[in-house]
């Protein structure tokens, strides 16, 4: 149960502070200079896959914390495309 909890709230932080820290950072300077954009590929299809896991199993829990996931690698993922447009 301690472990449960645990990853709960680690995973969360990633996601409520960690993602979004990097956004507001790629934000500030314009870039997303010295991100892998590969690992935040893969991070979004893993959390996407999971969301959706999550929804035909009818886990609300599982779907909405992977959802989250989808939206804040998504919002990097969308930065890099913008970012990388714009400085080519």
């Amino acid at each position: 149960m301690v472990v449960g909890i645990l990853t709960t709230i680690l995973s969360l932080a990633t996601k409520l502070i960690g993602f979004p820290d990097q956004i507001k950072k790629n934000y500030t300077r314009k870039s997303t200079e010295g991100i892998s954009t590969a690992f935040f590929l893969l991070s979004f299809l893993s959390y996407l896959m999971w969301t959706i896991h999550g929804a035909l199993l009818n886990d609300w829990v599982v779907y909405v914390g992977q959802g989250l996931g989808v939206v804040t690698t998504g919002v990097i993922l969308w930065q890099a495309y913008l970012y990388k447009k714009k400085k080519a």
